[in-house]
């Protein structure tokens, strides 16, 4: 998963901060935007959780910080709910522009309450999931009701919401009343995720019950038990994640992997070096995996490295051989670890007497084996892991034969 920091300007004129996470392979299937709950931000590490888990599902996802919040531009007092609905469009619309138009909304709390009215003004969005939304928008100013009567008064007031200190205004606190999200989501007509917890002390579970109704099938309704408005345990955001990701298959058209053709060999590696850096497509015939660099040398780290790779075939090729050999001797051997790295080191090093010393290509393999074994067993399974095909490969004179084709 690869995340890119976005710049968007919103139709006031403010930028909005934003991260652009993508799929481990950089070819999304689809687009999406998280909206985050009430006076939280994009960073809240249960929104980084349920956007990485949808990438894991083809999903790239754009979560940003509403006006005022975070680390987007502009005041509080002016990130009322109509500033975000208004935030989520704008947001919809740069993505439209300049990669593709978003197909899934996720709404966390107040923003679950955002994506619903939004859902119903962009034809784009196919699809919407809401996590801990209230049922009625004004339901937010229960935070700061023992205040209201102050911003009449007043004007400005500082309230405290969640521990941290805030300016809101009149304006600010009519604009929760101006929605009726009940009447919305009746008429939104398009497949529904509902997501809430029981224990929800912040949004009460009857709230997701009201939506529940109200809205038209196709609806859905996943309990999350034990979680917290927020949450805040890893498990829950990681599960909220994972559970949109395979609810929304349901409705977006399967999408076919472009097959790269081997050209009648067993495999192709391909790298575009405009767009892809070092991470590099590898195709079989029935098989698509990633190659790629560590950060630490310049690559994205999306993938194994080459000699990662070359260490997996030979790992894998290594317990292959010791099951057959095991299961053809009825041994009792029931499982096969194979630890394996590979690194350079000089013939000095390794304690070999050459006439011209040297550095040299040196493979550590440590086996563990579980079962009941004797050890003459486990002396000579020693020997057969060195006798697996792809070691006597390495181990030999390869000829290599290199051609270039139009």
């Amino acid at each position: 998963m690869k995340s890119k920091k976005l710049k968007i300007i919103n139709r006031k004129g403010l930028t909005l901060n934003a991260h652009l996470e993508i799929p481990a392979n950089q070819k999304p299937n689809y687009y999406a935007i998280f909206a985050h709950c009430f006076t939280c931000s994009s960073s809240l590490k249960a929104v980084r959780n349920v956007s990485r888990a949808l990438t894991q599902q083809g999903f790239a996802v754009v979560r940003f910080d509403f006006t005022g919040l975070g680390r987007s531009e502009g005041e509080f007092a002016d990130s009322h709910f109509s500033a975000n609905v208004e935030d989520l469009l704008d947001v919809h619309a740069f993505m439209a522009e300049h990669y593709d138009a978003p197909s899934l909304l996720v709404g966390h709390s107040l923003g679950g309450a955002a994506v619903l009215v939004a859902a119903s003004k962009i034809d784009a969005v196919k699809a919407v999931a809401t996590v801990g939304a209230p049922a009625t928008v004004a339901h937010v100013k229960q935070l700061f009701s023992h205040q209201l009567e102050e911003t009449e008064e007043k004007g400005d007031v500082e309230v405290n919401i969640g521990g941290r200190p805030f300016i809101i205004n009149h304006d600010f606190v009519k604009e929760f009343d101006k929605t009726d999200l009940p009447e919305i989501v009746k008429d939104l007509r398009k497949p529904l995720l509902i997501m809430h917890s029981p224990f929800d002390k912040t949004v009460g579970v009857e709230n997701a019950e009201q939506l529940y109704k109200k809205a038209h099938h196709p609806k859905s309704f996943i309990t999350l038990d034990n979680a917290d408005h927020l949450l805040s345990n890893e498990i829950d955001s990681q599960y909220v994640g994972e559970m949109i990701g395979s609810w929304a298959k349901r409705y977006f058209p399967k999408t076919e992997n472009v097959m790269l053709d081997t050209e009648g060999e067993q495999l192709v590696g391909h790298l575009n070096m405009a767009e892809d850096n070092f991470t590099t497509s590898i195709q079989t015939k029935n098989h698509t995996f990633i190659a790629d660099e560590p950060a630490s040398i310049g690559g994205d780290d999306f993938g194994p490295s080459p000699y990662e790779y070359l260490n997996a075939g030979l790992a894998a090729c290594t317990v292959m051989t010791l099951k057959m050999y095991a299961e053809r001797k009825q041994w009792d051997l029931k499982e096969v670890f194979v630890y394996i790295s590979h690194s350079r080191k000089h013939s000095d090093d390794l304690q070999l007497v050459l006439d011209k010393p040297k550095y040299m290509d040196h493979i550590n393999k440590k086996l563990k084996f579980v079962g009941n074994l004797d050890a003459k067993q486990i002396e000579r399974l020693k020997e057969i892991a060195s006798r697996c095909p792809v070691h006597k490969t390495i181990a030999s004179e390869v000829i290599f034969e290199t051609q270039i084709i139009d």
